[in-house]
């Protein structure tokens, strides 16, 4: 069997590149944000999302992450606004986390790691298919949402609730009628640029919208994220935490900022 990507010394982010190339690309996220050197875009529009509760359809424990599934067979649940030229529909959101609280964020703002990142993909239906979307440079929008330790968010807990049935590598379950809107900052102030998917392939396809306000979420909820395992049922167990790309070369790319 060929050798499956991960996140150990052996298959994790500095071997992704021997078997897929892209991850070497110019265009790789995550990045390190330096605020003092992005400007403010009074271009960039504000972004708003409609999403159809009713799209939900089922959460999975693939291994690498836990992923929220989305019906995006028509436009029910969309993106629009912000840098974007169009609409985009969702696909499914996940997360990436640490070991510990103090870090698991695959961006970081002045060096600030967050406990964790929150990805709600969504992509471009000029392009028919989400296969034909990753094949361009603007087929892809992923709003990124970061989480800082702090009180106890109940919105995030009907999610963290789900995980007991998906407990292992491979299993997945019903999880309907949620609208992950539920899990974005008050304030949506963002950054964007142009990048990548954290995980290989690593495809260069992604209209980042990074949100400049992370959400707050407790200690016992995140050791709840960290109760998953990346082992099937019938393995031992090894616990699916530090699922996290470390920060790649900016080569010259431009950051944007929604805000002053």
């Amino acid at each position: 069997m060929a050798k499956e990507w991960g996140y150990a010394s052996h298959n994790g982010p500095d071997h992704w590149h021997e078997l897929y190339p892209n991850a070497k690309g110019d265009k790789q996220s995550p990045i390190e944000l330096h605020t003092k050197d992005i400007r403010h875009d009074p271009s960039l529009l504000p972004w708003s999302a409609s999403y159809d509760p009713g799209s939900c359809k089922t959460i999975l424990n693939n291994g690498k992450t836990c992923r929220v599934v989305f019906d995006d067979t028509y436009d029910r649940s969309m993106l629009r606004g912000g840098p974007l030229t169009g609409p985009y529909r969702l696909r499914q959101f996940h997360l990436h986390w640490g070991a510990s609280d103090d870090h698991g964020s695959e961006h970081t703002v002045d060096g600030v790691k967050y406990a964790a990142e929150l990805h709600l993909v969504h992509w471009n239906p000029k392009y028919n298919t989400y296969g034909g979307a990753l094949k361009q440079p603007d087929g892809i929008a992923v709003v990124g949402v970061f989480l800082k330790i702090g009180h106890e968010k109940g919105e995030f807990q009907v999610f963290l609730d789900a995980l007991d049935k998906v407990k292992t590598k491979g299993k997945e379950a019903p999880f309907t009628k949620f609208d992950p809107s539920c899990l974005f900052p008050a304030c949506r102030d963002y950054w964007t640029y142009q990048g990548s998917f954290t995980t290989p392939p690593c495809e260069e396809c992604i209209v980042w919208l990074l949100m400049k306000e992370p959400i707050t979420v407790s200690s016992d909820q995140m050791a709840k994220l960290r109760s998953l395992f990346s082992s099937a049922e019938n393995e031992p167990p090894v616990p699916l935490v530090g699922n996290w790309r470390p920060p790649q070369p900016v080569k010259g790319r431009v950051v944007r900022a929604s805000f002053k």
